[in-house]
């Protein structure tokens, strides 16, 4: 049975000391800054700005190559998408987790909780103090040449989510 580099023996390594695929052929290694991070937190107010100060640090302890621009946006859709889980989830999700993963040209943030509305970006009038916050997230989103999404999740919850790219649209 092949194990295809799996298991207790060595690895096939390439001419610089990485590993090969199936076909022989080097697989890339991760980037210092790749990689997924996830905490919780409680649903009140205070969670807003703890997850955007969490968020940004996270971005600049990694070394996310992200000009200051997109860290603003990605900071503005944590803290809208915290304070929809505190204002309209927390009587039934008492805690709220948030996810940060980024790739090599990409970076996701997310929300969830585990209340299973699913809720729609609303086109308040401009007189209103609030209910904009999910179509503030979605052109911000937009904007940044990025997609978002709610989805179910297996407990009955929801996770929303924003994933913008590292490069401006059409960069090489």
């Amino acid at each position: 049975m092949d194990n295809q580099g799996r298991g207790p023996g060595p690895r096939p390594e390439d001419g610089t000391g990485g590993p090969l695929g199936p076909a022989g052929d080097p697989v890339p290694r991760p980037l210092p800054y790749e990689g997924v991070w996830r905490f919780t937190a409680p649903a009140v107010d205070a969670s807003v700005p703890q997850a955007r100060h969490a968020v940004r640090d996270l971005l600049h302890r990694q070394g996310v190559p992200a000009p200051d621009d997109l860290v603003q946006a990605l900071l503005l859709i944590v803290s809208e998408l915290v304070t929809n889980a505190v204002r309209h989830a927390a009587l039934l999700s008492p805690t709220l987790a948030v996810e940060v993963a980024v790739g090599a040209e990409w970076v996701r943030v997310s929300v969830e909780d585990n209340h299973p509305y699913r809720p729609t970006a609303l086109e308040n009038p401009h007189s209103a103090t609030g209910g904009r916050g999910l179509l503030l997230v979605r052109e911000t989103t937009r904007e940044a040449g990025g997609v978002c999404d709610v989805e179910h999740t297996a407990s009955g919850g929801k996770v929303i989510w924003a994933a913008l790219p590292l490069k401006p649209t059409g960069a090489p």
